[in-house]
């Protein structure tokens, strides 16, 4: 392949290595103001959120007049998205602490459910591994239940600006390793 082929295949990601850095240095915005100002960075990322289902609501709505295929499952994803866009917008307190709230209840019911299946799966040969993961799964979902539902949801609330910092810094390199190719 000569100098002139590789340069083609490589300018479509060389040349677009600023969105790259553009998206490390917002998540790694976000993850700072997570530690630092948790509550207000809470809103304001609901506020977002609420905005994103509304817009997505209506332009699911269009989408059914233009595409008929599945119209009720777009119909009904269009309310929804609009009806839960509006709710949170309206109320962005209360949405910022139902929000992290129902993740958690997500996660526990999620260990819970994960656990009792990989248990299943030892009586179907599954080997006794998928049962310790089952068992350890099942205690980390009852715990995450039975725990301080806001204490777990600010746990995770960290943990997610810890992920938003390290996904960022490694985007930020990726882009300067993009610019280079």
């Amino acid at each position: 392949m000569t100098t002139a082929e590789l340069t083609a295949v490589e300018t479509p990601l060389s040349s677009t290595w600023w969105v790259a850095l553009l998206e490390g240095i917002a998540a790694l915005i976000v993850g700072i103001l997570l530690i630092t100002d948790t509550t207000s960075t809470l809103v304001t990322l609901t506020i977002f959120l609420g905005v994103w289902w509304l817009v997505g609501g209506i332009f699911e709505l269009v989408r059914m007049f233009i595409d008929h295929s599945n119209w009720g499952w777009r119909l009904a994803s269009g309310i929804l998205g609009i009806l839960a866009g509006l709710i949170i917008v309206r109320h962005p307190l209360w949405a910022a602490i139902l929000l992290p709230a129902t993740v958690v209840w997500a996660l526990g019911f999620l260990g819970i459910a994960i656990g009792i299946i990989n248990i299943i799966r030892v009586f179907q040969g599954g080997g006794w591994s998928s049962g310790i993961m089952g068992v350890l799964s099942l205690i980390l979902g009852v715990l995450v239940l039975a725990g301080n539902i806001l204490a777990t949801a600010g746990l995770i609330i960290g943990i997610a600006a810890g992920c938003a910092i390290v996904a960022g810094i490694f985007a930020i390199i990726m882009a300067f390793r993009l610019r280079k190719a």
